[in-house]
């Protein structure tokens, strides 16, 4: 039997805590297949996700919307079930995007895919509290909504989040990753379009007017009418090809040095530049 997103979480935390002890051990072998497991898990979660949005995304369909009549009389109307909290929204839009995105576009994804609204004003404290809440509790959660960070100094990459579970390359941001960003944007929104159309659901027309806003930014994604979902992924994917390599070579090599020279804190939430200094320094050569 498939496991529920709230056991998954469980699993997850359980991991973390097992990949912590054995990372102070420095058992190495264990620490190998602690991370392994946790991949699994992280897919297997990614992937019962997923299938929640499409559900809320089937029930959003046949809802009957909150409408006047002329007279100022209320409709019959059954509203989405309030309380999501924030984070999860932030998080069910990053999962949809792929890569670090700024608050406006969070919110623009999540209002196309779900029927609750996401308040970007409350976006402005979000990334403080994760931090707050990850510095007292370390990794007892199955993610954290985190930053983006700059290849050069780690400091966060102004108005850009991310996902804790993400790995470190992909959330450094260095001279190429704006432009590849953007198109795993475009992909990840194509495919969430075409993971609807193929469970028998109708996007939303904010889903399609979002497509057509990444399509006009990429050659051969617009030329011919309408914009289409494999249209997008096609043209996004072949541009990626070009800037993709240099790209990845900058993270890498961004990520490696930041492995060797920041906290745990500070690979989420970003570092000063004297603390980084200071750290190498100690560090050595």
């Amino acid at each position: 039997m498939a496991e529920t997103i709230d056991e998954l979480e469980a699993r997850l935390a359980d991991l973390r805590v097992c990949l912590r002890e054995a990372t102070r051990a420095r058992d190495k072998a264990s620490a190998g297949r602690i991370r392994r497991e946790m991949r699994g898990v992280e897919a297997a979660w990614e992937e019962a996700l997923d299938k929640e949005e499409a559900s809320a995304a089937s029930d959003s369909t046949s809802r009957p919307r909150s409408t006047s009549t002329p007279n100022g009389d209320k409709e019959n109307v059954s509203r989405p079930p309030a309380g999501i909290p924030i984070r999860e929204q932030v998080h069910q839009s990053l999962a949809i995007l792929g890569a670090p995105a700024a608050p406006k576009l969070i919110s623009a994804t999540y209002q196309a895919f779900f029927t609750e609204p996401l308040i970007a004003t409350k976006l402005a404290s979000l990334r403080r509290d994760e931090e707050r809440s990850f510095t007292s509790q370390g990794y007892t959660r199955p993610y954290y909504i985190c930053a983006a960070l700059t290849h050069d100094r780690f400091a966060v990459a102004r108005g850009l989040l991310a996902v804790s579970t993400w790995p470190l390359e992909r959330r450094i941001i260095g001279p190429f990753s704006p432009r590849v960003d953007f198109l795993t944007h475009a992909v990840g929104t194509a495919s969430q379009i075409e993971r609807l159309e193929s469970l028998g659901h109708q996007p939303s027309e904010e889903a399609w007017r979002l497509l057509r806003r990444f399509a006009f930014n990429i050659p051969g994604a617009h030329e011919y009418g309408e914009p289409d979902a494999a249209r997008v992924i096609a043209a996004a994917q072949a541009e990626t090809c070009v800037h993709q390599e240099t790209d990845t070579i900058e993270r890498v090599a961004a990520a490696i040095r930041a492995r060797n020279q920041l906290t745990d804190v500070q690979s989420l939430f970003g570092a000063q530049l004297q603390q980084v200094e200071r750290r190498a320094t100690v560090s050595g050569p």
